[in-house]
């Protein structure tokens, strides 16, 4: 078996339960389907590994899985996370028809977490460190925003502050320049696995090519490390997998997310 093959078997199995949705409200089961309320009126449809022998295809669970959260008037949105290497016939097709519209593909990474610990130092003039003021939340989330080139949404910042205050291990991370926050990522180690996640990496446009990104995986991947864990995964756009790759992770799959908007 190859690396790319161990990591991907590794992912189906650890990754793709309840250990993906740490933070939710609530999980309703349809089939196979995980059916997950978030804070802030999101919902979220991901499931198991579906390889073309299940009794009820993927595809037909899509029009009873949006009906779910339909009748919850507080839900605004649903993301529909689907995989490239999942055997789904017509779903693309179903989703499409039920109002949900895709996202940028992202790159599944996979890789051991000691490959992202550099032993380049900070970068000069940059100030890493970890938040959990709402404040800084609040800050870090309207830079990211800045980053992504979406609207601010302040859900997310109430979000993310509700999870800190669980205290189940998510730390957020984040560089500074002058007092500037000019760059932030998110570390989740998922419990009872061997896993962290990389999320939310992000830098603004004008200090990119300056390593911070760089130092800013670094830092997570050390206390991730610290904290015994072995691997690291993360879905990672263009701007990033380039980086991840150089860095001893693999590409092992593609995920899509599809997204729904109440009217």
């Amino acid at each position: 078996m190859t690396d790319s093959a161990a990591y991907l078997a590794l992912y189906d199995q650890q990754l793709r339960t309840d250990a993906e949705t740490p933070s939710a409200l609530h999980v309703q089961m349809l089939s196979t389907l995980r059916l997950v309320t978030f804070a802030g009126g999101q919902g979220f449809i991901t499931y198991p590994r579906f390889d073309g022998s299940e009794t009820i295809p993927l595809a037909d669970l899509v029009a009873p899985a949006l009906e779910y959260f339909k009748a919850q008037p507080q839900i605004t949105s649903v993301e529909f996370k689907t995989r490239g290497h999942d055997i789904a016939p017509g779903l693309d097709r179903q989703l499409v028809a039920h109002g949900f519209i895709a996202q940028e593909p992202e790159s599944i990474m996979i890789g051991p977490l000691e490959s992202l610990v550099s032993e380049e130092p900070t970068p000069p003039g940059v100030e890493l460190r970890s938040i959990t003021s709402e404040a800084d939340v609040i800050a870090m989330s309207t830079m990211l925003s800045e980053v992504f080139e979406e609207p601010y949404d302040p859900r997310i910042a109430q979000s993310l502050s509700a999870r800190l205050a669980t205290k189940d291990g998510m730390q957020l991370w984040v560089a500074s320049v002058n007092g500037r926050m000019v760059g932030a990522g998110r570390l989740e180690p998922v419990r009872g696995t061997q896993f962290v996640g990389l999320w939310g990496g992000g830098v603004l446009k004008e200090f990119r090519s300056r390593g911070i990104y760089r130092a800013l995986t670094s830092i997570r991947a050390k206390s991730a490390v610290d904290s015994g864990y072995k691997y690291v995964h993360s879905d990672s756009t263009e701007y990033s997998r380039p980086i991840l790759e150089r860095n001893g992770l693999l590409k092992v799959s593609t995920t899509t997310p599809y997204e729904w908007k109440r009217p």
